[in-house]
């Protein structure tokens, strides 16, 4: 999920980040890695990288395999992010990695996903968020399958989805379900923040703001708390 606020407040500082295990990295090379011990790692014939799980103990690290038995092809990645067909018990982490047969990407693929109408009440989600929401879908067709603008709480609340200022966009086969195919949108909204008037971005437990952040790659973005899952922290 990559969560944008918009519409410019004040800065938000988070502190460092302990990605839970079993959640999703990136491993070498930007393929898909899954945090876990640097054993259960080695029990499954995959390799570690540090930094990719920051914060976490010394022995948590970023685990990817590059290879397993499914086709010439077959590679470990998170089974929303697979093009192919896919066989358990090959790969490190939870049950959601998988074997998957496909060297392409696979990210996406969904039917365009519909846009919340804006409005001017207590609550409504507001036109900037809207206008934000359409041009991220235009700019990646197939890539969104749901939006969340606004929650059932009074503005301005906890949330800034409260006030209807905040766009969730679910990038995964379901709620709950993990990937990583949010950082080229993420990096794209932080390149247009200007003309989507951008607050913040978070993705994959990090966040980027235009008043206190540079320019910079997601691996740069400051690191958030653990929010105790996929869908909290993010994923």
């Amino acid at each position: 999920m990559v969560h944008i606020r918009a519409l410019f407040l004040s800065a938000i500082s988070a502190p460092l980040a302990f990605a839970a295990l079993n959640e999703p990295c990136y491993g070498s090379g930007g393929i898909a890695g899954v945090c876990v011990t640097t054993s259960t790692c080695s029990a499954s014939g995959g390799t570690t990288i540090n930094g990719a799980c920051p914060a976490d103990a010394s022995d948590v690290k970023c685990c990817s395999k590059a290879s397993c038995a499914n086709g010439s092809s077959g590679n470990c990645r998170w089974s929303s992010d697979c093009a192919g067909t896919l066989v358990s018990n090959q790969c490190p982490g939870p049950a959601q990695m998988k074997c998957c047969s496909s060297s392409a990407t696979g990210f996406g693929g969904y039917s365009a996903p519909t846009i919340p109408t804006a409005g001017t009440s207590s609550g409504a989600c507001k036109a900037v968020a809207v206008n934000g929401a359409s041009a991220v879908v235009a700019a990646w067709p197939g890539r969104v399958r749901q939006i969340y603008c606004t929650r059932a709480c009074t503005c301005p609340g906890t949330s800034d989805h409260c006030c209807g200022k905040a766009i969730d966009f679910m990038c995964s086969d379901a709620g709950g379900v993990p990937t990583i195919s949010g950082r080229q949108i993420a990096e794209w909204v932080m390149n247009n923040r200007a003309s989507l008037n951008v607050k913040y971005i978070i993705w994959g437990q990090r966040i980027w703001s235009p008043t206190v952040d540079s320019v910079t790659a997601w691996t740069s973005w400051r690191s958030m708390e653990d929010r105790g899952d996929v869908t909290q922290n993010h994923w």
